[in-house]
Order: structure tokens, then C-alpha cells, then sequence
């Protein structure tokens, strides 16, 4: 039985009253928000060493790539010329800007708070998104 008095970690049993949400495989992932929630259901497979500046660096790939094909899509992360709208959210969450980028920031809170880095990215990403009308599927 799990200590209550611990920070939950993305990677355990959802309570009772939450359905267990059953990993997708990459061909039914639609854009990044489905690419995120899968990340962060099963975040060693993702992200090595659950670190935010690898996150950044797939998003920036996955960024890349819908450039190179032409596609278009909400994308909250970077974007030529910007650091993107969750940046420009983040900052005025933290009150503070950083040319550092989300990541680096992100990581930094997280020591401060002495929080798993990819455990508040979440945390904050779900807030940004809750704002946005666009919630976790």
C-alpha cells in the first residue's frame, strides 16, 4: 500500500475511481498533446533519464519533422522566431522570463521544489492545457 504522505509519480497505479488508460501504438497517436500523454504514461520508454532537455529535443525533432512533411499543427513548443505559447505561458506562470527555454527553467524549479523535473513539466503542462480548453485524453 502506498504511503499517502508521498509525491505520486506518473508511472503508478491509478487510484480505484481512475480507469487505467491503455498505452496507444505510435500509428494511432494524432499530434504532440497524444505523443505527451503517452509519454507520460510510460515515461523511461520516451525520455532517457526522464530529462526535460531530452523531451525539448524530441519535441524539436517532432517540430522538425512536420516542417520537413509540410504538415501544420497546434504546437504549443517552439517555433521559428519564438519559444513557443507554453513558453510565453511559462513565464508569466513564473513570473520571470528565461532565454534558457521551458526546459532548462522547468528543471530548475523542479530542484527548487526538490520535485522530479518530468513529474512537474506534467503538472504544469496539464495547467496550461486546462487553460487552453484542450485537456488530457
Amino acid at each position: 500500500m502506498a504511503d499517502s504522505s508521498s509525491p505520486s509519480k506518473a508511472t503508478e497505479v491509478p487510484a480505484p475511481h481512475e480507469p487505467r488508460r491503455i498505452a496507444k501504438p505510435a500509428s494511432e497517436l494524432n499530434d504532440v498533446y497524444d505523443l505527451l500523454d503517452e509519454i507520460r504514461l510510460r515515461p523511461g520508454m520516451w525520455v532517457r533519464g526522464n530529462s526535460l532537455p531530452h523531451l525539448e529535443s524530441m519535441l524539436l525533432g517532432y517540430r522538425l519533422a512536420l516542417n520537413l512533411h509540410g504538415l501544420d499543427e497546434d504546437w504549443p513548443f517552439w517555433n521559428p522566431g519564438s519559444q513557443g505559447l507554453f513558453a510565453e505561458w511559462l513565464w508569466q506562470r513564473l513570473g520571470r522570463h528565461s532565454a534558457a527555454g521551458w526546459a532548462t527553467e522547468i528543471e530548475r524549479e523542479a530542484q527548487a521544489a526538490d520535485q522530479e523535473p518530468l513529474d512537474l513539466f506534467f503538472s504544469l503542462f496539464d495547467e496550461y492545457r486546462a487553460e487552453r480548453g484542450h485537456t488530457a485524453r
